[in-house]
């Protein structure tokens, strides 16, 4: 089975194999607001890659028709400002990746499912938590 036959914290895995962690409590990311960059069927842009956004990428997602810095407190999201962590689309990063503006990433945070869109060279490329 594919990772995204097992929504539900704890139970998927990271890009390197190991136990899928914790992207962001504040603010409360993921596809199901769990925190986690977990995945199912259902989440079709793939929120798998957990980042550490920048002012840089913002401005991109903004004009790419994906405002994340303006708060929508009527949906409860606070706005995204610089040094937050989200569980952004993996066509997204890599996108933003051919743009030469991705965002760090998180790699035991992001999920292995976004191995389908990215390749993991180019997300170590980008980490933030590899040694």
């Amino acid at each position: 089975m594919k990772t995204r036959d097992f929504p539900g914290r704890g139970s998927q895995l990271n890009v390197l194999g190991g136990p899928l962690l914790t992207c962001s409590d504040r603010p409360k990311t993921g596809f199901f607001r769990d925190g986690c960059c977990n995945t199912s069927e259902e989440d079709s842009g793939s929120h798998t890659v957990c980042v550490v956004v920048t002012a840089e990428f913002l401005e991109f997602s903004r004009e790419r028709g994906n405002d994340l810095s303006t708060p929508h407190p009527q949906f409860g999201f606070p706005g995204l400002q610089p040094g937050d962590r989200w569980c952004l689309c993996a066509a997204r990063w890599l996108e933003a990746l051919q743009a030469g503006r991705a965002p760090r990433v998180v790699l035991n945070a992001s999920n292995q499912a976004a191995l389908e869109i990215v390749p993991l060279a180019a997300l170590k490329r980008y980490a933030v938590d590899l040694q």
